[in-house]
């Protein structure tokens, strides 16, 4: 009975031994990851920017001289035409200075005319008329300064448009100079202006297509180019200014947000794409793949990546058209592992 159970016992034993070196024999399988090619796309060289449409020339008018404001005759929104009147100063006081500049420019002209018979009789010196000269040339100067002030205490407009502000009112006194209205000149035209950084404005020019939309006027495509980039970058931002000229569209109003893509330099590129799903931890323009090579092993390389879009990440250097990244099973891939390549869709 001991023999039996011996002979058994021993035989089982022997029978698992063998099964334990077996399997300590059967090698590792490789990890299945999915994998797929690094491949091109051809991407139009489009800049897409945020702006507002604006008149080309919109010009503020004021007086030439201060005073208090009689009437204003316009207001906002309001359409105008070429020496339309538009506001008024009181020219109470500009009419006082300029009888008063008359009358001196009268009696310094009769005081001319006196020392001058008095010189040719040899009661004056020359010297007492030239004075008298200059004095009447003053008075005459001083008229027409009067008469020019009175003639401008109007503001007229200085071409067809539409008024977009109006910042004073009547019975208010203004500085020579300050604005009253605010004219948007229609012989201009409307333009779409967009701040832009200095990498962007670089890549392109005057003339670069445009096309711009305003969801205000359902997202209607408008053709245009561009007519002005910014010679200085702005001090609070350092953005450029770019202008893009706007067909003649009677919808359009001064303020309107929109977007626009312009068209680079370049026309179209053909830049390396990366599929989303084969990127590990982008950040500052960085990523990490594995790519495997002709013998199925992943090795990791650091990429440097652009912009993300539906074809995929836009790759600037790191690897090559052609070559394989793994796209699964990342969280367990080792750099230097062997893997089993698995085709994407399979």
């Amino acid at each position: 009975m001991f023999a039996r159970w011996f002979i058994v016992s021993s035989s089982l034993l022997m029978l698992a031994a063998c099964s334990a070196e077996e399997k300590a024999a059967e090698p590792d399988k490789p990890l299945a990851v999915r994998v797929a090619e690094v491949g091109r796309a051809d991407q139009v060289n489009e800049i897409d920017v945020i702006g507002t449409a604006l008149w080309r020339m919109e010009t503020p008018l004021g007086f030439t001289s201060a005073g208090q404001i009689s009437r204003v005759l316009v207001n906002e929104g309001d359409r105008v035409r070429r020496g339309q009147l538009l506001a008024v100063l009181d020219t109470t006081p500009v009419q006082a200075d300029l009888a008063a500049a008359e009358a001196e420019a009268r009696r310094s002209g009769s005081e001319v005319q006196r020392l001058s018979t008095l010189f040719k009789q040899g009661w004056v010196t020359k010297a007492r008329l030239e004075a008298a000269q200059a004095g009447s040339e003053t008075a005459s100067a001083a008229v027409r300064a009067r008469r020019f002030a009175l003639e401008t205490a109007r503001i007229v407009a200085p071409n067809d448009g539409v008024i977009l502000s109006r910042t004073a009112e009547p019975t208010q006194v203004v500085a020579a100079g300050a604005p009253v209205v605010t004219l948007g000149e229609a012989e201009s035209g409307y333009v779409f202006r967009a701040p832009m950084n200095d990498r962007l404005a670089s890549r392109i020019g005057i003339g670069s297509p445009a096309t711009v939309r305003f969801q205000a006027l359902g997202d209607e495509a408008l053709q245009g180019r561009v007519v002005e980039i910014g010679g200085k970058a702005a001090r609070a931002t350092g953005t450029f200014d770019v202008e893009i000229g706007l067909p003649s569209d009677p919808r359009i109003r001064s303020g309107m947000i929109g977007n626009a893509k312009i068209l680079g330099g370049g026309g179209m590129t053909s830049l390396p794409r990366l599929p989303a799903a084969a990127v590990i931890a982008p950040r500052a323009g960085e990523a990490l793949v594995f790519v495997i090579d002709a013998k199925n092993v992943a090795r990791m390389r650091t990429v440097q990546i652009g912009d993300p879009s539906d074809q995929g990440v836009e790759v600037k250097s790191g690897i090559s058209p052609g070559e394989r990244v793994a796209l699964t099973g990342l969280d367990r891939i080792r750099d230097g592992m062997t893997v089993q390549p698995v085709a994407r869709g399979q």
